[in-house]
Formats: C-alpha cells, sequence, structure tokens
C-alpha cells in the first residue's frame, strides 16, 4: 500500500511539474511573439485536448496550443453538452458578491420602506441609465446603490465628481436623471468614482447600466419596471 501510495503522489508530482513547465512555456513564446498582447494573469487547461485557456488582464480570454504556436478568440463551445464554455468561464470569473460591494464608494437612492435592494453601475450621461430610472419610478420599496463609472467622456467625469461632491447626491443625481437638471459645481476627495472605476474593470462591467441583484444576479443593460419586478421575485424566492 506505501509502494502504490509513493507511485500515485510521484506521479501527480510529474503532472504538476509538467503543468507548471507547460504555464511556463506558453507565457515565455506569447510574451516573444505577441509583445503587445496584455499581461497574462493565468495559464490553464481546457476540457479540449492540447488546448489551454490564456486569461489576460481585465479578464479577457483567448485560447493556444502547447506551444503558443497559435492563438484563438473565443467562444469554445462543447457540442456535446450545448454549453458555451467561454461564457460560463467569463461568468465565474466576472461574478459579483452583492454583499462584497464597497458600498461606501456609493450613495442611496430610496424609496418607500427600501427593504428591497439593488445595486447599479451607471454614467449620468448615459441614456438607458436615464431611462432605467424613468422605469424606476414604477417601482416601490426599493434601495438603489448608485456606483457611478464614468465611461462616456471627460463630460461623464465632470459630472460624476459633482454629483459625488454634492450636499445631497440622492436628490442632485435624481434631479439630472430624471429632469436634466445639470448638477452645480462642486469640489471634494472623489476617489471613489476612480476606485468604482477599477472595480467595475475588474469584473468585465463595461457597459452602463448594469445592475446586481442581492442574490448576485448581474443584469447587464436596461430593462422594465415589470423584470426587476421579476428579479426581486425571484431573489426573495431564493
Amino acid at each position: 500500500m506505501n509502494i502504490l501510495k509513493t507511485l500515485l503522489l510521484g506521479l501527480l508530482a510529474g503532472l504538476s511539474l509538467s503543468a507548471a513547465a507547460q504555464d511556463a512555456t506558453i507565457r515565455k513564446n506569447l510574451a516573444e511573439r505577441l509583445p503587445n498582447l496584455p499581461p497574462i494573469e493565468e495559464v490553464s487547461k481546457t476540457p479540449f485536448p492540447g488546448l489551454w485557456e490564456v486569461r489576460l488582464s481585465g479578464n479577457q480570454l483567448v485560447y493556444t496550443d502547447d506551444n503558443a504556436t497559435y492563438v484563438l478568440g473565443g467562444p469554445l463551445i462543447d457540442t456535446k453538452n450545448r454549453t458555451n464554455l467561454t461564457d460560463a468561464r467569463l461568468d465565474k470569473l466576472n461574478a459579483v458578491a452583492f454583499k462584497d460591494l464597497p458600498f461606501k464608494d456609493s450613495f442611496k437612492l430610496v424609496k418607500g420602506k427600501g427593504t428591497r435592494q439593488l445595486a447599479v453601475f451607471e454614467d449620468p450621461n448615459c441614456g438607458f441609465c436615464k431611462r432605467l430610472h424613468q422605469e424606476l419610478t414604477k417601482v416601490d420599496d426599493v434601495t438603489l446603490h448608485v456606483f457611478l463609472i464614468p465611461v462616456l467622456g471627460p463630460d461623464s467625469v465632470v459630472k460624476s465628481q459633482r454629483i459625488w461632491c454634492a450636499k445631497d447626491r440622492a436628490k442632485t443625481y435624481s434631479n439630472w436623471m430624471l429632469n436634466q437638471q445639470p448638477p452645480a459645481e462642486a469640489s471634494c476627495d472623489t476617489a471613489a468614482i476612480e476606485r468604482n472605476a477599477a472595480l467595475a474593470a475588474k469584473h468585465g462591467i463595461n457597459g452602463t447600466p448594469t445592475l446586481i441583484f442581492a442574490n448576485d444576479t448581474r443584469v447587464p443593460g436596461f430593462i422594465t419596471a415589470d423584470r426587476i419586478e421579476a428579479q426581486f421575485k425571484e431573489a426573495k424566492a431564493k
């Protein structure tokens, strides 16, 4: 039994060394052959024999062979199980736990009792974000945690900073999003907006609005009030 155990441990160690060597080979060859490639965060084996997943910074996924001679973009499809392995992997990499969000870098809009929780990443100049706020006027009993991420240019940065520095952030933001009343000049420490941008990049949030419900369900883009209500019911059921 001890001999068998020793052989198994030796085999596992050999496999680990082989995987580590393969990782090093792929990193070295890609860095030399594609010097403008974003930094490599992780190299891992896929179910496809001889195919490796390369995770680049920003959770970008590409695939390569044992020697990094060829590079492919996704998606990688499992035809037997009819699943998109690339999307499944990205969902896992980009998952955001609602409870772990840095709420100190957001501000709240509360309607009614506010017992139902929802976080949203928004740009103040985003047209679909404004449409979302129109829809939210039809939804009651909700606390909306707004994370500002100015992705639409310099004016978005200015507006985000003014909103964040306003004495009443919620009122200032609502007046702009619903009534087109521009935020007044204001200044303060706006590092929270920079942290929000970094958080969004880390989790692959590159479009606004992006909604995250209390059950960690992530919904990219505009949705109507009835879909928001449906998501709240689903979150409660879980």
